[in-house]
């Protein structure tokens, strides 16, 4: 299901405040079959610059038109739509499939797979359109892996903007970890009144 913006934003969630780039955790960012190497990088951008077409695009290799990206973020969140702006003359991508919190995964992986969901992709150079989630199931996304496996008939495949909106958790999953392990008792935090001059030495 597609989102267009032929509406309020304000009713619909459409404004930046539910981006979810700067929970992105771009240093991460990888794709396989990109024709330069780490240019993925490049269509993760604020909502508002989505249309900024000036710098790198991510670009399959010649003849292949498959990509296969992942996507981590710096704590959880949940995944309400996924936008995409594909490049012209049919090498938008025609298909988009998404796998949650998997690393590692490859192209055997992306084709032997179930996916969580599946969409048919449009050409949308506007950045009109927004893929709406089965909500449910992206919950505790701490990564996304997005298969584009063919585009609309061009030689290669082309994307200027990968968006995400929805909601973050509050706490880093490095913070999460850390209250974790604080929880643990520390035996050098408890000790007896008799070690601390405190009097009774039996303690059980």
């Amino acid at each position: 299901m597609a989102c267009t913006h032929d509406h309020s934003c304000e009713d619909h969630d459409c404004s930046s405040d539910w981006s979810l780039y700067k929970h992105i955790d771009l240093a991460k960012v990888s794709a396989l079959n990109e024709a330069v190497p780490g240019s993925v990088k490049s269509v993760f951008k604020a909502w508002e610059h989505r249309l900024n077409f000036s710098g790198e695009l991510l670009q399959s290799n010649d003849g292949d038109s498959e990509l296969l990206v992942y996507v981590p973020f710096t704590s959880d969140v949940k995944i309400k739509s996924i936008s995409i702006v594909g490049g012209p003359e049919r090498t938008s991508p025609s298909r988009m499939r998404a796998f949650i919190n998997r690393e590692g995964m490859d192209f055997s992986d992306a084709q032997d797979m179930q996916a969580v969901q599946e969409w048919e992709l449009v050409e949308n150079l506007q950045g009109v359109l927004e893929y709406q989630t089965r909500y449910a199931k992206f919950q505790g996304v701490s990564s996304i892996t997005l298969h584009f496996p063919d585009n609309l008939g061009g030689d290669t495949t082309q994307i200027h903007y990968i968006g995400f909106k929805g909601e973050a958790t509050k706490l880093k999953r490095d913070t999460v970890a850390t209250i974790v392990y604080e929880l643990r008792p520390n035996p050098s935090d408890h000790k007896t009144k008799a070690e601390t001059g405190g009097g009774l030495s039996n303690v059980g």
